[in-house]
C-alpha cells in the first residue's frame, strides 16, 4: 500500500492554504482601496512573496520525503493554525498580505490584537521555523528564518510608521530597540 509522505501532504496543504489567503487579500484588498484605504510598503511585497514561494519548493528539496514527522512540532503546528485564523477572523474584510492602513477607520484592538502587536507576523515566523523542524531540517529553519526576520524589519518599520501617521500616534521605535510598536491592521 502506498501511503503518501507527510511532507508532501503537508506542502500541499500549505500550497492550497497560502493560495486561498492570495485569494482572500486579493479581495480585500481591492475593497479597502474602494474604502479609500492606501497601501504602503509596495516594494518590499514581492520579496516576501518570492521568500515564501521560495521556502515552499525548499522544503521537499531539502527534507528526504520518508522522514517521519515530530509529533511535538506539529502540535505547535497546529497552534501557528489556530492563531493564523483567529488573526484573519479578527481583521475579517481588513486581513490582506499587503500593508494597508484605512483612514478614519479604528484601530482593531480585539481577538490576538489585545495580547501582541502583531500576532500574523508572529504566527508566519513560527511557521517557517516549525515546519522544517518537523522534519528535522534544522538548517532550512535557520536560513528560512533568517531570511524571513531581515525582510519582516523593514516591514515593521514602514508599517508602524503608517500605522502612527493613519492613527495620529507618534511613530514607534523600530523591532528591537525597545519602546512600543503598533499593530498589524494589514497582515
Amino acid at each position: 500500500m502506498n501511503i503518501i509522505s507527510p511532507l508532501y501532504a503537508l506542502v500541499a496543504l500549505l500550497v492550497v492554504q497560502r493560495l486561498a489567503e492570495l485569494v482572500l487579500a486579493r479581495r480585500n484588498h481591492r475593497a479597502l482601496l474602494a474604502r479609500g484605504a492606501i497601501e504602503v510598503g509596495e516594494r518590499h511585497y514581492k520579496a516576501f512573496l518570492a521568500l515564501h514561494a521560495g521556502w515552499l519548493l525548499a522544503l521537499p528539496v531539502a527534507i528526504d520525503p520518508r522522514t517521519s514527522v515530530s509529533i511535538p512540532w506539529l502540535f505547535v503546528f497546529g497552534l501557528l493554525q489556530c492563531g493564523r485564523f483567529w488573526v484573519i477572523a479578527t481583521l475579517g474584510t481588513r486581513w490582506t498580505t499587503r500593508v494597508m492602513v484605512l483612514p478614519g477607520a479604528t484601530r482593531i484592538r480585539s481577538g490576538p490584537y489585545r495580547f501582541v502587536d502583531h500576532p500574523n507576523y508572529l504566527v508566519v515566523c513560527g511557521e517557517v521555523a516549525v515546519v522544517p523542524l518537523m522534519f528535522g531540517a534544522w538548517t532550512l529553519a535557520v536560513i528560512a528564518s533568517a531570511l524571513n526576520l531581515l525582510l519582516l524589519r523593514k516591514r515593521l518599520v514602514v508599517e508602524n510608521e503608517a500605522l502612527a501617521k493613519a492613527y495620529d500616534q507618534p511613530s514607534p521605535s523600530p523591532p528591537g530597540a525597545g519602546g512600543p510598536a503598533s499593530d498589524s491592521q494589514g497582515n
